[in-house]
């Protein structure tokens, strides 16, 4: 897209393979009448042509054109319909490969059906298998754009007196993530136990409305000093509750009680239940949030971390989940819609290895992607500022899929009361 913007459904799937299918459904229907047009065209030309008289008050000649024109029609219909139809299988082809990956365990029942529809599309049409590679490649070619060139030091000795780039370092990891570090299985949990915690509200209010726009939601982080996590309980018509969690990412502080710090960023990524986990929940209850109550989710770097794990593992019902510069990629179900932003020279979002090649989570999930920053000293592309002005990108772009978003949001609009508050959590 413009300005460096890709929006995806997954890394190399650029729409969901079944509304791929719809639109190819929907044109192979519309061809035939191409056809039938024609012909009741040229029917129409050889009466005008053989009733006296008649022929010299229509130009027959641009009308036997527009049978051929609309002849012409039937053709790229047809035409289109069967590439948007190879399109979709060799979306859904990256998509299975990345699920069957996905699966701990290879001899399911699961993992057979995929490797059997797998090899049907793979029989389908022997353009399929090559289409693949050529997204795939495409798809690792842009994945760490811009993050060799981070971290400029100058010139050095150690080069010979060319500039030396840590960033170089820092691709070499990615690349190294891209193998599996990062990428969370289905259903993913944390072990242990990140507590004891504790959460003190210091700040509330109401709000008069849900976000109208991701930018908006991204402005609406806590405020309050030394707050990470701020939660907005929506009171609907019948009673029940919906939250909508915003959760700060790391905060660099040599306090020992912080808990969302390096300690609790590394225990987070290598599966442990961290601090930030536990206080995250914690303010979630301190709202009143119960099992089975709706979450919407929008988490910066180590919270997101938190966010992917709130949707696999929590007893919340989490269907909006929305991170920037993710340091791990989530598989989330098909009830659930994921937003994820994700600058390609940002060192924390490659830690997500470059996300999944296939899609997860809703239809209308999305993965934006763009080079956040040109020059890169002391890690802006990461900052929460430059991922707002991403945001703000999406909002603009016009693309539809972000209606599914807004939606959601839209529903917000029914409460009879919204109560904010913004949490300081400490470890105890």
């Amino acid at each position: 897209m413009s300005d460096g913007l890709d929006i995806t459904h997954g890394g190399a799937i650029a729409v969901d393979p079944e509304a791929l299918r719809a639109v190819a459904t929907a044109m192979g229907r519309a061809a035939p009448r191409f056809a039938d047009a024609a012909a009741a065209i040229r029917t129409a030309h050889g009466f005008i042509v053989g009733t006296s008289n008649l022929s010299a008050q229509v130009d027959t000649v641009a009308l036997w054109a527009s049978a051929d024109r609309a002849d012409v029609l039937h053709e790229e219909c047809q035409t289109a319909s069967a590439n948007t139809l190879l399109m979709a299988d060799v979306y859904e082809l990256v998509e299975l490969r990345a699920q069957l990956a996905a699966l701990a365990i290879q001899d399911t029942a699961q993992a057979f059906a995929i490797d059997a529809r797998i090899a049907q599309l793979e029989a389908s049409d022997p353009r399929v298998n090559e289409m693949e590679q050529w997204l795939l490649a495409g798809w690792r070619d842009k994945r760490f754009e811009g993050l060799s060139e981070q971290l400029y030091l100058g010139p050095s000795a150690l080069t010979g007196g060319s500039p030396l780039y840590l960033g170089a370092a820092l691709a070499l990891a990615a690349r190294v993530a891209a193998t599996g570090t990062g990428r969370l299985a289905p259903n993913a949990t944390l072990s242990g136990s990140g507590g004891p915690v504790s959460v003190t509200p210091v700040k509330t209010g109401t709000q008069i409305a849900p976000p109208t726009s991701l930018a908006e939601a991204l402005r609406r982080f806590p405020t309050a000093p030394d707050a990470q996590l701020k939660v907005e309980r929506y009171t609907m018509p019948n009673g029940s509750n919906r939250f909508v969690l915003y959760a700060k990412g790391t905060q660099m502080s040599v306090d020992p009680k912080e808990p969302f710090d390096m300690t609790s960023n590394l225990e987070l990524y290598t599966g442990q239940e961290s601090a930030s986990y536990a206080a995250t929940v914690a303010a979630l209850e301190a709202a009143g949030a119960q099992a089975g109550d709706e979450v919407h989710v929008y988490a910066h770097s180590q919270s997101a971390m938190n966010a992917a794990y709130l949707s696999s593992q929590s007893e919340f019902d989490v269907t909006v989940q929305v991170t920037a510069g993710s340091p791990v990629h989530p598989a989330v179900g098909e009830d659930q819609l994921l937003i994820e932003l994700r600058h390609t020279d940002d060192a924390v979002s490659s830690l997500a290895g470059g996300g999944s090649p296939g899609g997860t989570g809703s239809p209308d999930s999305l993965v934006v992607t763009r080079d956040g920053d040109a020059f890169d000293v002391l890690f802006p592309s990461h900052m929460m500022e430059s991922y707002t002005e991403t945001a703000e990108m999406v909002d603009a772009s016009g693309d539809v899929r972000l209606e599914a978003w807004l939606d959601k949001a839209r529903e917000l609009d029914e409460a009879v009361a919204i109560e904010s508050t913004e949490y300081v959590a400490r470890r105890e």
